[in-house]
């Protein structure tokens, strides 16, 4: 007859040895994802008249920690929809300026970011201040404040750069019902004069702590 104790003995030191390797191998994962966050993008496009507008849309940012230093990467989505050229260029400066100006090592970080529009592509460089800083509150653990959004770049000085159709962005968040715009103190001259809708905040920033400060309402790196 078969030592029924020998059996669970060796059952036992089986299921211990697999929990030990299972153990082994999560118990340095490779990499550690930030939650994911829906940002709003203030922009332009033109209706079926072909006259310009404003438009809100979104990105979706998730960034990922990982655990070797082969610098910053940045990745996009190729669906719903697309990035063009130009504006991937412009949010990796961005992305990378913002990270500098806050005292933030780049290398080892991974940001994924979506245009969830089927068969859309975002042109322009106006989203990319406020992707970059986004990123920087998802990795300070910064919450962005509700109803906010920024437009315009972030140059290699540190400031928000200038971009155009400011009137035709600021009434589309208005209609959105967003209570403050953060906009570049330096103004594109081809957007000429315009008003701010009634009730409607527009905050004028030049360098990248005012924007984040208006985002967020922490600065951007400690202060001494």
């Amino acid at each position: 007859m078969t030592d029924r104790k020998g059996i669970f003995r060796l059952l036992g030191l089986a299921v211990t040895i697999s929990l030990v390797f299972a153990t082994s191998l999560g118990a340095s994962p490779s990499v550690q994802q930030i939650s994911h966050l829906i940002i709003p993008i203030l922009g332009t496009s033109v209706n079926k008249q072909f006259r310009p507008v404003g438009m809100v849309s979104q990105v979706v940012i998730d960034v990922y920690e990982r655990q070797d230093r082969n610098g910053l990467q940045i990745q996009f989505h190729t669906e719903p929809g697309k990035f063009s050229l130009f504006a991937r260029q412009s949010i990796h400066a961005a992305i990378t300026r913002a990270l500098a100006a806050a005292n933030l090592p780049s290398d080892s970080w991974t940001v994924l970011l979506k245009f969830p529009y089927s068969g859309q592509t975002i042109y322009g460089e106006s989203l990319s201040a406020m992707v970059g800083l986004s990123v920087v509150s998802m990795i300070k653990g910064d919450h962005l404040l509700e109803g906010r959004a920024l437009t315009g770049t972030i140059t290699e000085g540190g400031f928000i750069g200038a971009v155009g159709g400011l009137q035709l962005k600021i009434l589309a968040a208005y209609n959105n019902h967003f209570q403050r715009v953060l906009v570049p103190s330096e103004y594109d001259v081809r957007d000429g004069d315009w008003r701010t809708p009634f009730l409607m905040h527009v905050s004028p920033v030049g360098t990248v702590d005012e924007a984040y400060f208006g985002l967020t309402g922490h600065h951007l790196a400690t202060l001494p």
